[in-house]
């Protein structure tokens, strides 16, 4: 006994410790450092910072070294003006050459100065997009870690409704044995209790799927439990027009979307510099040697240094720079287009939302009080069932009452708590 005891108490312990306490704040961070959307966002921020530099806008010289080889078999016949033939029917050459290149463009009409601010403007955007999704990732987060409470209360709600129906079933057993109450009553007292306790393992149920969906949105394995809080706090009403005031200066869509203007902007600057000349600088140290088994010039070597330049004046490319442009240009008014879009649709989603949040408000409040109600009919109905003035169908419309008052009561705290949520969202401020 003594060994089963202790066996006891350390499966015990170890279903404890599986059961990790996290607070919504340790929930937040640790999605910000596991969740895959997360990650990958964060992957293409960088890819925009990487991106970032002045030798990918090519104000940079590009210096190769360089090595060829080669070669030949060949018959050679000559016949000079002279009148002199010569003939090499066996002739081989080699030839070996190598040299360090540089390549620069000195002048492209600044073309390569707005492609870097166009650089600079695309990281930048890639900043704005990941804080999108970083907040994007804690409405998430929010919703399923209340999702889980709301759960968890609901289910609270539902053992206490099955205590009432097992004191429902003594009643009724009691009532039967003394002559009381019909069969019926004890029966459907019993059926009563059996569905309630059904619905708790379908409860149960709704709890694990709740914890695997907070799960997968932390990047954690699907079987680890988390013990949340045990309420949905109090969400506090906000001023509308500064909601509105801070919709337009600080929401991550429309930051982003403004930083796509300017992005468009620089691309079609960018586009038109293709009607400018260049001028690009060559210059290296070259070396060349060819060997000859036959002929009049049996071998040849040059070494040294060797400088040059390039100018190219655009004059006719079949109307591509001109095609360009005007892609360029219609790309940038559909950014100010979508631009537009957002700000009336957000406007008017947090206008909606803020709506919801006042009716789930009043809602609350409303049910708060019918919820008391309910518990104290049905705690009344039960007690007169006790003295034989009551019918088991009236205690369980009573219970049926209560449960779905409780229903509504935690659905109300949980969407009025979401509807704070997506106003914070919407204003960047989670």
């Amino acid at each position: 006994m003594k060994k089963i005891s202790i066996l006891f108490a350390l499966l015990l312990s170890i279903g404890i410790q599986a059961q990790k306490a996290i607070s919504l704040e340790e929930a937040i961070d640790i999605a910000l450092k596991s969740n895959f959307d997360i990650l990958v966002a964060r992957n293409d921020a960088d890819i925009s910072r990487i991106n970032n530099t002045r030798g990918n806008a090519g104000m940079l010289p590009t210096v190769n070294v360089n090595g060829s080889g080669n070669y030949a078999f060949n018959h050679v016949l000559q016949k000079l003006s002279s009148g002199t033939t010569n003939k090499y029917p066996s002739q081989s050459v080699t030839t070996l050459e190598a040299n360090t290149q540089l390549s620069w463009t000195l002048y492209d009409g600044g073309k390569m100065f707005v492609t870097k601010k166009k650089l600079e403007e695309m990281q930048s955007l890639g900043e704005l997009q990941f804080n999108s999704k970083v907040l994007e990732v804690t409405y998430n987060v929010v919703s399923a870690y209340y999702d889980i409470i709301r759960q968890n209360q609901q289910l609270k709600s539902m053992n206490e409704v099955i205590n009432y129906n097992k004191q429902r079933v003594v009643i009724a057993q009691t009532g039967f044995n003394a002559g009381l109450l019909d069969k019926t009553e004890l029966l459907q007292a019993k059926i009563d209790l059996n569905v309630s306790t059904e619905n708790a393992i379908n409860q149960k149920y709704a709890i694990s799927q709740a914890q695997k969906t907070l799960n997968g949105i932390l990047g954690k394995d699907a079987s680890t439990v988390y013990e949340v809080g045990d309420s949905i706090p109090f969400s506090a009403l906000p001023d509308k027009n500064e909601l509105l005031l801070k919709l337009a200066s600080s929401n991550a869509s429309i930051l982003a979307l403004k930083k796509q203007i300017d992005v468009a902007n620089l691309a079609v600057k960018e586009t038109q510099k293709g009607y400018s000349p260049t001028f690009s600088l060559q210059g290296g140290y070259y070396l060349s040697q060819t060997n000859n088994s036959e002929g009049t010039t049996l071998k040849s070597h040059s070494i040294g240094p060797q400088i040059g330049g390039t100018l190219s004046i655009p004059l006719y490319n079949g109307g591509e720079t001109k095609r360009k442009i005007a892609a360029a240009k219609i790309e940038l008014l559909s950014a100010q287009y979508s631009l537009e879009n957002t700000q009336l649709q957000l406007t008017i989603e947090l206008e909606n939302a803020y709506t919801d949040f006042e009716n789930q408000q009043q809602l609350l409040q409303i049910e708060k009080e019918n919820n008391l109600l309910a518990k104290e009919n049905m705690e009344i109905s039960l007690q007169r069932l006790k003295l034989g003035q009551a019918t088991t169908l009236e205690v369980h419309l009573a219970q049926e009452n209560y449960v779905q008052s409780c229903t509504r009561l935690l659905n109300f705290e949980y969407n009025l708590k979401m509807g704070e949520t997506k106003l914070r969202q919407l204003v960047s401020s989670l």
